[in-house]
Parts: structure tokens; sequence; C-alpha cells
């Protein structure tokens, strides 16, 4: 038997745009038929071409040219902006519409969780659509019978599984559509942004299950907008842009790339204009800078030398208590650090009058790992009230310029500090000595 699960070979989908043609009956296509070539003559006549033919059909491939191999017991993540094609993807390989060219090879019984509540028939209760579901996975009764405590209790519906789905929220249709979907154990499972929807408790329950589905050894593909829960269940991802396949690869360097799309990393940002500044009549802030470690502003610093995070900013009313700072996030969207000037022993404490202020912050080499990252700034009164946060101010990237003599990729995670280590002989037990 092959290891793979799904092929996908030169696979492209292809839509019509603009107004959709009416519904003709066999007497409309006959009688338009017979006049046609009547028009035909006129439009001669007159000089014109017929209007049918003076329209351009316009169409957008929503996939192109797609290939990738994927093996069985892989979890492999679909990331991309809105309109990539994930979706589109995915219901190519659910069977749900057919490629316009390719071809996609499938190796096994497929479960899909592509919207809320697919495949749910209203007027069911949600017992009814637990074995409605699973008849249509293939599942036996007998296997649906043994699992069917299971799924309710995950979805946590055991007071509404004779309730009619119609009457359902949101919320749970969404636990009811992802339990019967990750329960019924088909081998390949594809789902399609399932942590769109739901409390956090709930998408944390959803990404523990898919984590056990991966353990037994089937296949997933995941799509998400979701870059932390696409770095953790995959090791692999496929980053669509426009439709077609930018790369495929580790998780991590697929996340870096998407989100390194359309952006690009900022040594400096500075506002001009005072009232258009982030702030409030309290705190406004003027610049942003990345130093280097010679003090120059740069886009990319070396993770082997200290560097610097400059802010200026201007403050309005004295404040008591006053902090100015930033949060250091990584490209999946997590908060690395968070530094603040109140460090600053001098000024712990002090009231800051009005005036120009530079704060500065010294992040050592050797700390973070290379990639890009985002800086959030923020100004806050202590134990009082939050002044101001200005999300994503700037970007700059952070090279590996020396890779360790033992090792010639990337570390893993998102620091990798320099530690000092000491190896000592406790006792010599070679051959001869003992």
């Amino acid at each position: 038997m092959s290891d793979v699960a799904i092929r996908v070979e030169g696979l492209g989908k292809c839509y019509r745009i603009g107004p959709s043609e009416p519904y003709k009956t066999f007497r409309d296509t006959l009688t338009d038929a017979l006049r046609a070539p009547f028009r035909a003559l006129t439009a001669g006549l007159n000089g014109r071409r017929p209007a049918a033919d003076a329209e351009e059909n316009s169409y957008i491939w929503a996939l192109r040219d797609v290939s990738i191999d994927i093996k069985h017991g892989e979890v492999v993540g679909i990331i991309g902006r809105n309109g990539a094609g994930k979706s589109t993807l995915l219901k190519i390989l659910s069977r749900i519409t057919e490629p316009t060219e390719g071809y996609a090879e499938i190796n096994g019984r497929v479960g899909s969780l592509l919207e809320v509540g697919t495949g749910f028939h209203p007027e069911l209760t949600g017992r009814e659509n637990i074995y409605l579901n699973g008849a249509i996975l293939g599942m036996r009764k007998r296997e649906i019978d043994c699992k069917f405590d299971e799924i309710i209790a995950f979805a946590e519906m055991e007071k509404f599984i004779e309730t009619p789905v119609k009457h359902y929220s949101t919320g749970m249709y969404m636990r009811l559509a992802f339990a019967v979907a990750a329960h019924l154990e088909p081998e390949i499972l594809l789902v399609d942004e399932v942590l769109a929807v739901g409390d956090a408790a709930f998408q944390k329950k959803c990404i523990g299950k898919m984590g056990d589905v991966a353990k037994a050894g089937r296949t997933v593909l995941f799509v998400s907008h979701n870059m932390a829960a696409v770095s953790r269940l995959c090791r692999r991802a496929m980053f669509l842009n426009e439709g077609r396949l930018q790369m495929t690869g580790p998780a991590q360097d697929a996340v870096e790339a998407y989100l390194a799309t359309g952006t690009r990393a900022e040594g400096e940002r500075r506002w001009e204009n005072l009232e258009g500044a982030p702030g409030n009549d309290k705190i406004r802030l003027r610049a942003v800078r990345v130093l280097n470690a010679d003090g120059e502003v740069s886009s990319v610093v070396s993770n082997q030398h200290p560097f610097y995070v400059a802010i200026e900013y201007d403050v309005l009313q004295p404040l008591s208590g006053c902090q100015v700072g930033f949060w250091v996030l990584s490209s999946d969207g997590v908060i690395v650090f968070v530094a603040g000037d109140n460090e600053d022993s001098n000024w712990l404490g002090r009231v800051r009058n009005l005036g120009s202020y530079k704060s500065t912050c010294k992040i050592p080499g050797r700390l973070l790992n290379s990639g890009l990252y985002t800086l959030t700034i923020a100004s806050d009164v202590r134990n009082a009230e939050l002044v101001f946060v200005e999300e994503n101010a700037l970007r700059f990237y952070v090279e590996q310029t020396k890779i360790p003599a033992h090792s010639q990729a990337k570390p893993a995670g998102v620091i990798c500090p320099f530690l000092e280590w000491q190896v000592s002989l406790k006792s010599d037990r070679s051959c001869g000595n003992g």
C-alpha cells in the first residue's frame, strides 16, 4: 500500500465572475438557436457585432498549478490570506466541487469540517445528525454507537441532544460538528477554520483533540489563521497566495513566509503630526526606532550582538507613576517578552513633567532567534490606567550571523541564548585506571 494519503498534481479551479445567466428552458434554447442567424445578419447590415459576441467573459483562478504529496499520518497546515484558495482546495479534496485542471488522488476515508454544521439536517435532532454524518462517512451503526457517548460528552451537548439542530446557536453547531468529525475516525480529516467559532475553552479542547487525532496516525489537513495553532500542531505547512502554492516546508518557515508577505521590516517609524500620533491628551508617541550595535537605525539586526529599541514621546500633562514600554512578538503572534522604562531606577516613581522624552532599551545579543518580530508600544500609569497601546508599531528582522559548529540549521524556539556550561570529570573509570 502506498504511504501517500493525498496526491495533488497540477490542480486548478477556475470560476466565472460577473452576473450569472438566467436559467433557460429547452424551448428558450431552441428559440435562441433559430433566431441566431437573423441576429447576425441584422448586426452585419448595421456594421455592428452581435451583442453576445461583444461581451467578454471574465474568469478568475481560485487555484492554479498546485502540486503536493501528503503522507499517511501527516498533519499539514494550509495558510494564506482570505481568497488565497485554501477552502477551494479542501472542497476539491472533499469532492464538493470538481477541478478545472489537474487531479487529486485520495487514499482513505475522508471526514470534512468545512463550514459550521456542514452536512447537518436542520429538522433532525443532534442525535439523528450524529448517525446521519456517520453514515455519510461510511461508518456502521455499531461503530457510531461505540463513539456516541464520547461525542456528546466532548461537545457538552447532553441537554440538547434531542433538540432539532435548527434551534442550535452557532457555537452549539460548532461543538457538535467538530465532535462528530473528530470522533468518527475518518482516515483523513479536513478541517477549515474550526477555531474561528467558539469560546476559548472549546478552542483549546479542539486543538487538544486534533493533537490526539494526529498521534493516532491519521492524516489531517488544517486550515487556520491561528498561526500559533498551526505551528504547534503541524510539522509541515502549505502557504497559498493568490491561488498558487508559494512554498511547502516546515510549519514555522511557512508561517514566517506568510506573515512577511506584503509587509516589510522598518527600522524607524515617525509621527510628524502630533494630533494624529498614537496616544491621548496625556502622552503622544513621536517615533520608534530599532538601532543596531553601532547605534544606527536598521531594520535588520544580528542575533550575536546587542541592539536597541528607542521610543520618543511627548508628555502633555504631568504624570506620576507613568511608564512607557513595548512588547516583542514573534512571527506567530506569541509575546516573547515585555519591557518598561520604569526599570530605570532614576525615574521610578518620579513625576514626568511636560516635555519631550526618549526611552532606550538595550536588548542583549544571543537572546532572540532569527526571524521576523513585531513591536507593540504601550504606556500606562501604574495601578491606575492604560494610557495607550499602538499595536504593530514596527517590524524588524533578527538574522543569524553565526551558526553553531554543531548545527547547520536554525535552532528551535523563540530565543536562543548563549548559556554558560561547565563539564567536570567526577571520577575516571576508563580501563587501566580502576
